[in-house]
């Protein structure tokens, strides 16, 4: 296939830059033609609310794809530009990822001047159908978005469900959130806790990624003070920066007397730094309020982490309760409490790493760029 490629990507920074980087490589591995476009604004600076939207820290060309930067959300003449763009390619398949409203207008300009050549296809990648935090307009902006869109590819149970519901005769595929491979090899513990000041005999937990309200971190700091009764030398790091206010969970820390349990890094964690923070746990916490699938375990399944997450979403697909983690009743702090206990109760009863081994062998990069081609073919059949 001849395909361009729209989304974020390097030097943009962030979970699903990677996720594209990584489905990018595969597919032209796998001998497509993929010419990647990426923003030269992704957000304005009123709606984006962290430090820089640019990488940080690495020069890596594992993370380089020659993307074109030219699309700015907020100009409708660059819109036209990259469709004028994509219509040069004469692409069989336009590949959208898409997780918010916010870019409908845009994606919507581009396939319209792209889709003038009949044989073109447009297919969204889905990693929300509907938006985790909804705000005025997305209603409108959805229907929009999905105008001229041929076919998606939902990445999770809790996806395939939104899209059926809107739309009954949707044709798309189903393929899960694959490994993150990206950020090198684990470390030893030893070294990765060294790097933090941590001991090697504490018990350490982690909460990764962005703050959102979503993803229910508050929950987690309210089930601190009964998880360190029960473990006094119990560390949770809290690693990602905050999108949302940080001053609630700066005084909610403070009013619970919990500092002294936490190791914050709420800057962004550059890439050569993500190993440390995974391969210095013991496990994973995703709290999370509502999910669609989540990234974050499929990072640290790269590292044969175990995960406590929330029965919310697709977390529950990918987590095996009891096997390769523990899946817990959310919006419920004595939930998380009991998830965490019987993380370490049981962790040497249950043989977690060889569990995750076995489990993420299904998610692999072949495995979701095959259903990328199963769904263009079903979509020219």
């Amino acid at each position: 296939m001849n395909i361009a490629f729209v989304s974020t990507f390097y030097p943009l920074r962030g979970g699903i830059a990677h996720f594209n980087t990584l489905l990018y490589q595969k597919l032209t591995e796998r001998g497509h033609r993929v010419t990647a476009i990426t923003f030269s604004r992704q957000y304005p600076k009123l709606f984006f609310p962290g430090k820089t939207q640019a990488e940080q820290g690495t020069e890596d060309d594992l993370y380089k794809t020659n993307a074109e930067v030219l699309l700015d959300s907020v100009n409708p003449l660059s819109w036209i530009q990259v469709g004028l763009r994509v219509y040069d390619l004469a692409p069989d398949v336009v590949l959208f990822k898409y997780w918010i409203p916010f870019f409908a207008p845009a994606y919507f300009v581009i396939s319209l001047i792209a889709k003038l050549r009949s044989k073109t296809k447009v297919i969204y990648i889905l990693d929300n159908f509907k938006p985790h935090e909804t705000r005025v307009g997305d209603v409108i902006l959805l229907w929009l978005a999905t105008r001229l869109v041929d076919g998606y590819v939902a990445m999770s149970d809790k996806v395939e469900s939104d899209l059926k519901k809107e739309f009954p005769t949707a044709r798309y595929e189903k393929s899960s959130h694959p490994i993150y491979n990206i950020f090198g090899n684990a470390i030893s513990k030893t070294e990765a806790r060294q790097k933090l000041g941590l001991s090697e005999s504490q018990k350490v937990i982690l909460f990764f990624g962005y703050i959102r309200s979503y993803k229910g971190l508050d929950l987690l700091l309210d089930a601190m003070p009964e998880l360190t009764k029960a473990f006094p030398d119990l560390t949770l790091i809290i690693a990602g920066e905050f999108y949302s206010n940080e001053q609630l969970y700066r005084d909610k820390i403070s009013s619970l007397g919990i500092s002294n349990h936490l190791l914050l890094a709420t800057d962004y964690i550059p890439n050569d730094d993500v190993s440390t923070y995974f391969c210095a746990a013991d496990c994973a916490v995703l709290p999370y309020r509502s999910a669609t699938q989540s990234g974050i375990v499929q990072i640290a399944y790269h590292f044969d982490l175990p995960s406590v997450v929330t029965n919310v979403g697709g977390l529950s697909e990918v987590v095996i309760d009891g096997k390769t983690g523990f899946v817990v009743e959310p919006n419920n702090s004595d939930a998380i409490v009991d998830g965490v206990k019987m993380f370490y109760e049981s962790r040497h009863d249950i043989d977690f790493t060889a569990n995750i081994r076995a489990e993420k062998k299904q998610y692999s990069w072949d495995a979701f760029a095959e259903a990328v081609e199963r769904l263009d073919s079903k979509l020219r059949s």
